[in-house]
């Protein structure tokens, strides 16, 4: 009876479609909703309304800085639902970032990066990096004065890479600045090569996920019973994208998108900033010298992250978070140490003397950029030595505690730059003003 049933189903395009995606039979560990979160799925899911809903917008979208802003105008206030569109791709493509940024922090917390899933990981740091520029592209299509702003600051960075900024910068604008080419440039990535991208290395991420035998576990689950695919995991997963649609569809209704005056390039606000997402290194810039913000810095963690899986390791603690009780405890000592030293930096940075001005005769490069750099480093090594002879960490451990210092730092970088500067990029105190 259950074979014939079997046979049934199978026989249904849509149980072909889950075969696809899914093996036939899981661990029921990995229907525990705390491992994953859902994440992985949930970021699928932001692609697919990405794509759906900036389809609709495209129709009556103008890619000109003289039809851009009066297009969005029109999508807003004279299309049947066309505001409710307009939000949902918006909030939408925020989570997107949010839901892939955390995804991959919980792929390395369960140790899910290491061998034979070390392409996965490394095709997922350039799927994160898509994400980014999908939202930095589409950040300029508005034209107004919050998105032509916050792009004319973050390409601005471009130009103190050394050799190749100020070509990389032009190429991008499509000239020296923020114009018709630009907007062109920003259109035809945003809605052609970045999504297409995406999509290639999304099927072909999703493959090397199930060619490795789906979500990660741990030593002593690998050995239990498995359970069938529909409707153990496939129930879950309609529940979860449920609520995510539901949320992106009632805080699209309540919130709507920013849509500030209508770009101006002769008045520029004070501060102008940069997307959210790149306010960290706006932060950066102004404690560290511009290589080390713009190169070194990026460069470093970019290259550690496609290091990572490489890096010989002797405990086999995978699909557990934080690895061990010792590693939990330990991300802890490194949560509140990123906070604390990240925040005494800042505020030493602003208020000490300006080193420049101590050293007049010694280059920038060293006073602003090498002397904050190995104090930095050499706060980081200490601290970790300390972790390491409190808690006796291994290697991997010892890797999530780096990791969660650096999230916490860029965290409460982002924020300084966000709500504390105003202007002139001053250090300011709202609940003092």
């Amino acid at each position: 009876m259950n074979s014939k049933s079997d046979n049934t189903k199978q026989n249904k395009p849509w149980y072909n479609l889950i075969l696809h995606l899914h093996p036939r039979k899981i661990k029921p560990y990995t229907l525990n909703f705390t491992l994953t979160f859902g994440l992985g799925g949930m970021a699928a899911l932001c692609v697919v309304i990405q794509v759906f809903t900036g389809l609709l917008l495209k129709f009556h979208y103008v890619p000109t800085p003289e039809g851009a802003y009066d297009s969005i105008i029109n999508i807003n206030n004279s299309l049947l639902f066309g505001k409710l569109a307009h939000n949902i791709h918006h909030w939408s493509a925020v989570l997107l970032l949010w839901i892939t940024f955390l995804h991959m922090l919980r792929v390395l917390f369960t140790g899910a990066y290491r061998k034979p899933r070390h392409a996965t990981w490394i095709f997922g740091i350039v799927l994160l990096i898509l994400v980014f520029l999908s939202n930095f592209t589409g950040y300029l299509l508005p034209w107004d004065q919050l998105s032509y702003w916050a792009v004319t600051v973050a390409t601005s960075l471009l130009q103190y890479i050394p050799l190749i900024g100020s070509g990389a910068k032009e190429a991008l604008l499509g000239g020296n600045e923020v114009a018709s080419a630009t907007l062109t440039n920003f259109f035809n990535l945003h809605t052609g090569i970045i999504p297409l991208l995406m999509i290639v290395l999304m099927s072909y991420h999703f493959w090397r996920i199930r060619r490795a035998g789906g979500v990660i576990l741990p030593e002593t689950e690998k050995e239990t019973p498995m359970v069938d695919t529909q409707p153990n995991l496939v129930a879950r997963e309609l529940v979860v994208a449920l609520v995510l649609v539901a949320f992106i569809l009632v805080f699209s209704i309540l919130f709507d998108a920013p849509l500030r005056e209508r770009a101006n390039p002769s008045f520029s606000p004070n501060p102008a900033k940069a997307p959210w997402y790149f306010m960290g290194l706006q932060e950066l810039l102004m404690h560290f010298h511009p290589l080390f913000t713009v190169v070194v810095f990026p460069i470093t963690i970019l290259l550690a992250g496609c290091w990572l899986p490489y890096i010989k390791l002797t405990d086999t603690n995978q699909g557990i978070w934080f690895l061990s009780e010792k590693g939990k405890r330990a991300c802890i000592y490194a949560s509140i140490a990123g906070f604390v030293f990240t925040i005494l930096f800042i505020l030493f940075s602003e208020y000490l003397p300006d080193p420049e001005a101590l050293l007049p005769s010694v280059t920038g490069l060293i006073t602003t950029g090498l002397i904050p750099f190995l104090i930095v480093i050499g706060t980081i090594y200490y601290f970790m030595k300390y972790l390491q002879d409190k808690f006796s960490l291994n290697r991997s451990e010892y890797i999530q505690s780096i990791v969660i210092i650096m999230v916490i730092s860029y965290t409460v970088l982002s924020i300084t730059g966000i709500l504390f500067r105003g202007k002139g990029m001053d250090l300011i105190w709202p609940w003092l003003l």
